[in-house]
C-alpha cells in the first residue's frame, strides 16, 4: 500500500514538473493602469462617496477630486494621493479610516463607510500609478 502511495506521490509530482515546464504562464495585464479603469472603476467611488464635498463646485479642504489636475494638487495640506503608493496616499488612508491621529473625520464623514471592495480598487488604481483621463471630470 505504501509503495503504492509513493508511486502516485511520483506520478503527481512527474506531471506537475511537466506541467511547468512547458505550459506558459502570462502575467495578466495590470488593467489598473489604464485611465479606462479610473472612469468604469474609481471614478464611480468618488462620484457616490466623495463629490458631494469634493467635487463640482464644492471643494472642502482645498481638495477637488472631481478633476486630474485636483487629485494631483491635492488639498490645504498637501497631495491626498502619491501614485504608486497606497500607503503614503492620504486619501488611501482616510477612506480606510486610518486617518491621521489629529484628524477626527474619516471619509466620507456621516455617510456609511466606503466598501472594502470600493477601497480595494482605490488602491489598486493609486498603486498602479493614479492614471486618469485628462478629461476625467467631463465624464
Amino acid at each position: 500500500m505504501r509503495k503504492l502511495l509513493v508511486g502516485w506521490i511520483v506520478v503527481g509530482m512527474a506531471l506537475l514538473g511537466w506541467g511547468l515546464r512547458t505550459g506558459t504562464v502570462q502575467a495578466a495585464p495590470d488593467t489598473a493602469a489604464t485611465p479606462q479603469f479610473y472612469t468604469t472603476s474609481v471614478q464611480p467611488i468618488f462620484k457616490e462617496h466623495c463629490y458631494r464635498c469634493h467635487g463640482g463646485m464644492n471643494h472642502r479642504g482645498g481638495l477637488n477630486l472631481a478633476t486630474r489636475a485636483g487629485i494631483l494638487k491635492g488639498g490645504h495640506t498637501g497631495p491626498v494621493v502619491v501614485p504608486g503608493d497606497p500607503a503614503k496616499s492620504l486619501l488611501v488612508r482616510l477612506i480606510r479610516h486610518e486617518g491621521p491621529t489629529n484628524d477626527p473625520m474619516p471619509m466620507p464623514p456621516k455617510l456609511p463607510r466606503i466598501s472594502n471592495a470600493d477601497v480595494a480598487t482605490v488602491e489598486q488604481w493609486v498603486k498602479a500609478g493614479a492614471i486618469m483621463p485628462e478629461d476625467a471630470a467631463q465624464r
